[in-house]
């Protein structure tokens, strides 16, 4: 009977001081997630970051493309921008000003904000 306690008492201490050598399998799992989710927000924000830039040129490209089509000759903004400013600085909204000016929301939003941040 010591015998045999003897003999687990040493397999229970060669088997403690081998769990300290082996490797740590979720140590590396947890290694390997966190290099993922750190890989995946630089690429996310690198993409965003190209998304911005295009977003920009985007917005340049249409500002020119607007003010090439506004006629420079009148010195002053068309009867429709300004009616439709107008209506703006009247306080009406954007579903309102579209309606009385037979424009869709959009075209309406984009003209208050580009005239607006010129001013």
């Amino acid at each position: 009977m010591l015998y045999a306690l003897s003999a687990l008492l040493a397999v229970a201490i060669i088997l403690l001081i081998l769990s300290f050598f082996m490797n740590d399998r979720f140590k590396d799992i947890e290694q390997q997630l966190e290099q993922f989710s750190i890989s995946s927000m630089q690429e996310s924000y690198q993409m965003k970051k190209k998304i911005k830039i295009l977003e920009e040129e985007l917005l340049a490209d249409d500002m020119d493309f607007m003010e090439d089509t506004i006629p420079v000759s009148q010195g002053k903004k068309p009867s429709m921008y300004q009616e439709i400013l107008e209506l703006n600085h009247q306080g009406k909204s954007v579903e309102q000003i579209a309606r009385e000016t037979s424009l869709n929301e959009h075209d309406v939003l984009s003209i208050i904000k580009q005239f607006s941040s010129k001013r």
